[in-house]
């Protein structure tokens, strides 16, 4: 539903989303229009010659700033004659420009990532006007194929680059915001009783063989910390020795920023007796000492088969140490903390672990509120 009619800023304000997105027209300047998205995003744009120009989200400026911009650009001819630039170009300049300087470098090594890997390669070559969304869907299908986690990271860091290209008024609208992401799967795996004795079977029996090298031996101490501390790879395998505190780990850098790990006597075992070798890591590369070792493991996939455990992934060894925890009776903030979650809801995946105390807690309020009701006992035997 487009419609005409004269903008003002109490107007904007209380324009509603609807199912399709529609814009109304300015009539003071007839090339100004006000795009009301589905999301609830709202933007002005300048039609120009049969293109839509972006200016920017409509909370950044007023109506009378919209107006002004667009007769500049009417009197300069900015509009027609704008330069687009390649995808290559924006991306590795404006758009790197615009967030480096205040992202994580775990945040800037991840982007940097995508682009190099797969963004750069399917759509460097192009003008930024000139990318499609059929072409994105053929990207992302591809791509999903064979990694549709890393491709769901990929079309995020897609999307924030052609959000900038709109905000900067290169592109009238993105692309990619269309695309839906692949579902995650709803079922965490994790190891049961069983299954963390065979493991700790196999690498008790490698840790005790004269065959088993160094390198492999600090990735039977990696592996055992991971299922011990709940941390995530990165943590442990980069663990530096600055990092230990007496009976803690202290990041500076996480996933979610800096946290404190609480150690088990098991796991400050294994600490203490690396802490007893020279170096800045705990875990060296062993032909590179000024390093850490490889984040591969690649003990782990012999480890995993001879356990009988070949589905199974070390990041599943952090959801082991989490479901474990609900099924002693811990509550979700507590896990929260000791994942190292910045929000409860991210928790909230190993909640169905923990179904047998719920029903228990369930039962025994239950109980309370009839006793004070003064309801008989029913017995369900």
């Amino acid at each position: 539903m487009n419609r005409r009619e004269k903008l003002t800023d109490a107007l904007i304000r209380r324009l509603t989303p609807g199912s399709r997105e529609y814009t109304v027209r300015d009539t003071v300047v007839p090339s100004l229009g006000v795009r009301v998205h589905p999301s609830g995003g709202i933007g002005y744009v300048h039609f120009v010659e049969g293109r839509k120009l972006s200016l920017g989200p409509a909370a950044l400026r007023t109506v009378e700033d919209a107006r002004a911009a667009c007769r500049t650009q009417l009197l300069d001819g900015v509009a027609v004659k704008r330069h687009v630039p390649l995808f290559r170009d924006f991306a590795s300049g404006p758009w790197r420009d615009s967030w480096v300087h205040r992202c994580k470098p775990t945040t800037i090594r991840w982007r940097d990532r995508h682009l190099e890997s797969q963004l750069l390669p399917a759509f460097g070559q192009q003008r930024l006007d000139r990318i499609t969304p059929a072409m994105v869907n053929r990207w992302f299908d591809d791509y999903s194929r064979s990694a549709p986690g890393n491709a769901n990271h990929c079309l995020s860091t897609l999307r924030h680059i052609f959000n900038h290209a709109v905000a900067c008024g290169l592109v009238p609208s993105s692309p990619a915001r269309s695309i839906r992401k692949n579902p995650r799967p709803k079922i965490t795996r994790f190891l049961s009783r069983d299954e963390i004795d065979r493991l700790h079977a196999v690498l008790d029996r490698r840790e005790r063989s004269a065959a088993t090298r160094a390198s492999q031996r600090l990735q039977i101490d990696i592996i055992r910390l991971l299922l011990l501390t709940g941390c995530r790879k990165s943590e442990i395998v980069h663990l530096r020795r600055d990092e230990v505190a007496g009976s803690q780990l202290r990041f500076g850098d996480s996933k979610t920023g800096p946290r404190t790990v609480f150690l088990n006597t098991h796991a400050r075992s294994i600490i203490e007796r690396r802490m007893r070798d020279g170096g800045d890591w705990l875990f060296p590369s062993p032909k590179h000492p000024g390093r850490p070792i490889g984040g591969d493991l690649p003990l782990w996939y012999r480890v995993r088969r001879e356990a009988g455990l070949d589905d199974v992934r070390p990041h599943d060894l952090r959801h082991t140490y989490a479901s474990h925890a609900v099924m002693q009776g811990m509550p979700l903030p507590v896990v929260a903390r000791l994942l190292g979650h910045s929000r409860t809801a991210m928790t909230l995946r190993y909640a169905h672990t923990g179904d047998r105390e719920t029903e228990a807690a369930a039962e025994r309020i239950g109980e309370v509120m009839a006793d004070w009701l003064g309801e008989p006992a029913v017995d369900w035997q």
